[in-house]
């Protein structure tokens, strides 16, 4: 199978290369793609930037030369205090934006003609058993949008629209709007970093990569391989 994996930071990214093997480089549309292999899968690794539009665009740019059969978007989140602590990784069943809104007719958070919640079709094509018992691995709903969820207010808001929301972030909900749109499989594996609206939130966010286990992103391994 061809699986692309999309991640937002450079942090993120130095995260996931150790798990890749045969590693070559190729530049497409100003993005470098990492080609290499995890298990039996031929993997493509993009970094797009934070937020919707560099996603979207990473997104397309990656289907486009890669032509992959399934797409991860990967990386780190926000907790929303439902279900998922620091470390903890959340495998994504939907993802749905949490600051749109296309008017009277529209769901908050739907984009006009497009399904309210995108549903991650992804996670019938990796091996969810691989990571069936470990506790530090949750299901549920991410919230996504274009904001850096900090504050007590900015979490209510959020769960106001998404109230099933486990985990918050700022790209999947672009990246699965385009798999359905193109008609790819997408699936969304976030590691929780953080937990907006605490008082030392920020110094969590910080120091999460310094603290974080490199195994915590072998999840994503142990799901592709």
């Amino acid at each position: 199978m061809k699986i692309g994996i999309i991640v937002a930071m450079g942090s993120e990214l130095e995260m996931l290369l150790p798990i890749v093997e045969d590693i070559k480089e190729n530049t497409i549309n100003g993005y470098t793609i990492r080609q290499g292999r995890m298990g039996d899968n031929e993997v493509a690794l993009m970094q797009t930037g934070i937020g919707k539009v560099n996603a979207a665009v990473g997104a397309i740019s990656l289907i486009d030369s890669f032509a992959p059969d399934l797409i991860v978007n990967t990386g780190i989140a926000g907790g929303t205090g439902q279900g998922a602590g620091i470390l903890d990784v959340v495998i994504a069943d939907r993802v749905g934006y949490h600051d749109v809104y296309c008017g009277p007719g529209n769901a908050r958070g739907q984009v006009q003609g497009l399904p309210e919640l995108f549903e991650c079709r992804g996670a019938e094509l990796v091996n969810l058993d691989a990571v069936s018992d470990n506790p530090a691995v949750k299901r549920g709903l991410i919230a996504s949008g274009d904001l850096f969820v900090s504050t007590p207010n900015e979490l209510k808001a959020v769960l106001a629209v998404r109230p099933e929301a486990i985990a918050v972030d700022m790209e999947s909900g672009a990246i699965a709007q385009v798999c359905c749109l193109k008609d790819i499989p997408f699936l969304a594996i976030r590691v929780v970093s953080d937990t907006p609206g605490v008082d030392n939130h920020h110094e969590q966010y910080s120091e999460f990569f310094s603290i974080a286990p490199r195994s915590t992103f072998e999840v994503v391994r142990a799901l592709l391989s």
